[in-house]
């Protein structure tokens, strides 16, 4: 199968594109005009020039190469995030999330593509439903203020794509090489240094997903015919509480302090306090039913001290 991935240089994609290109698909990545397109290329993909917020552009590249699926993964998230500075940070993501799904969707349906995968989150349910989340589940009805605009992008992505007959994969917090959970990733050095506290004891819970795994969803869903949103998390969805302490000590690093909600605002903001307090786990039991798929790391336990055993063996 011809498919083109956006964002094949990203933390998916990084797994994603040489995957596809062992299991026999013929990979084509999009290459920013004035990059070198050799960071595609050694990943097993052809270089395919274009840029997602150029709607002439991409309709160009498509027509030209004519690929059978598309696959969207592209994202523009700094390596460090300042969570007062959400909107700011991630005004570019949310353009390749609304004005660059619309271009790619645009140029797909021209040529006929019959297949189209996007990303999305699997940490946006609204906080206020019970238990662990499925895809029937609302996302945030009433976010923070930060975090507001981010979810409308992911909203107008998802309804962009599931009208285009697509599939989204709702992805987990997302670990391994070139995540802020790596080695020498953002958030990892910030527990190493001991500037992550438990805030108001700890109560979200996290569904994490390994890069890997959600390369292996993407491919598992190309030949599946299935629409719609899809979780792609693991199996041990756990509160903040529990898995921060054992991040920590993973690293060598001093158990994480308490810290009361309204004093941890003033450091991180309204949206900060929430994403440590408030998020709700994912169900991913029908993404391993639809698509016949399981994650190769069943828990985050597995998959970090694989991740940062590795590192420090490395180091």
């Amino acid at each position: 199968m011809r498919v083109l991935v956006a964002g094949a240089t990203g933390v998916i994609g990084r797994q994603l594109t040489p995957l596809l290109a062992s299991v026999g698909h013929e990979v084509f990545a999009f290459s920013r005009p004035g990059k070198p397109g050799s960071a595609v290329e050694d990943l097993g993909a052809r270089a395919v020039v274009g840029d997602l917020l150029d709607a002439n552009g991409v309709a160009q590249a498509v027509r030209n190469l004519r690929p059978e699926a598309v696959v969207h993964m592209a994202t523009a998230i700094p390596a460090q995030i300042n969570p007062r500075k959400m909107a700011s940070d991630f005004a570019m993501t949310n353009r390749l999330r609304t004005e660059g799904t619309r271009n790619l969707l645009a140029a797909a349906h021209e040529v006929g593509v019959q297949r189209v995968i996007s990303q999305g989150l699997a940490y946006a349910y609204d906080p206020n439903g019970n238990g662990l989340a499925n895809e029937d589940a609302p996302l945030w009805l009433n976010p923070p203020k930060q975090f507001a605009p981010v979810l409308d992008a992911l909203r107008e992505l998802e309804q962009q794509t599931t009208t285009a007959g697509g599939l989204v994969l709702r992805f987990g917090h997302l670990y391994g090489p070139g995540s802020i959970y790596a080695a020498d990733g953002s958030f990892t050095q910030q527990v190493r240094a001991g500037k992550v506290p438990l805030v108001g004891g700890g109560t979200s819970v996290f569904s994490f997903t390994h890069a890997h795994d959600a390369a292996t969803a993407v491919v598992a869903a190309l030949d599946k015919d299935v629409t719609g949103v899809l979780n792609i998390v693991d199996d041990e969805p756990s509160p903040m509480s529990v898995w921060l302490p054992e991040f920590a000590d993973l690293l060598g690093a001093k158990k994480p302090k308490a810290a009361p909600a309204f004093m941890a605002k003033m450091a991180v903001g309204e949206w900060g306090v929430a994403f440590m307090t408030r998020l709700r786990g994912a169900d991913g039991a029908r993404a391993q039913l639809t698509l016949d798929w399981k994650p190769r790391y069943g828990s985050w336990r597995t998959g970090f001290a694989e991740e940062l055993g590795a590192a420090a063996k490395r180091g």
